[in-house]
């Protein structure tokens, strides 16, 4: 795809975000902000089956964070846990045209998925051992 294609998505996806909203009652949500840019995002999820049956964000950010935020939501609805845990930023990146994005932005295209595998591994240690994913949360990137 052209870099218009992938641009002119961005600007759509942030200005109708997919999954923007509250879970009232949810299983788990997390929040997380990027202050050098003022992104602020909150996910929740509804797990049913070892499955996320259901995901919302909310909050602001910028362009690049609500496209992200948007995109990531829509990966992980309906997936096992395990599919989720094994989403990762090329995954994210490569959806949108991201993969050679600028240093200063990669933390505003990145949030969501630094909040949504906290709120994974938030519900995870609630359930299992938590000493097992202390490794793979400290290789989040």
């Amino acid at each position: 795809m052209s870099a218009d294609i992938y641009h002119e998505m961005i600007i759509d996806y942030s200005r109708n975000p997919l999954n923007f909203g509250k879970i009232e009652d949810h299983d788990v949500t997390f929040h997380d902000s990027n202050p050098l840019c003022g992104d602020s995002i909150d996910i929740d999820m509804k797990i049913k089956d070892s499955k996320v049956s259901d995901i919302k964000f909310h909050g602001k950010g910028c362009a690049i964070c609500m496209a992200c935020s948007s995109v990531l939501t829509e990966m992980a609805k309906g997936k096992s846990l395990d599919d989720v845990r094994k989403l990762g930023k090329d995954d994210v990146l490569g959806e949108l045209g991201l993969e050679h994005l600028q240093a200063v932005r990669i933390k505003c295209a990145l949030l969501s998925l630094k909040v949504l595998k906290s709120a994974l591994y938030t519900y995870l240690a609630g359930r299992t051992d938590a000493d097992d994913l202390k490794e793979e949360a400290a290789n989040l990137y």
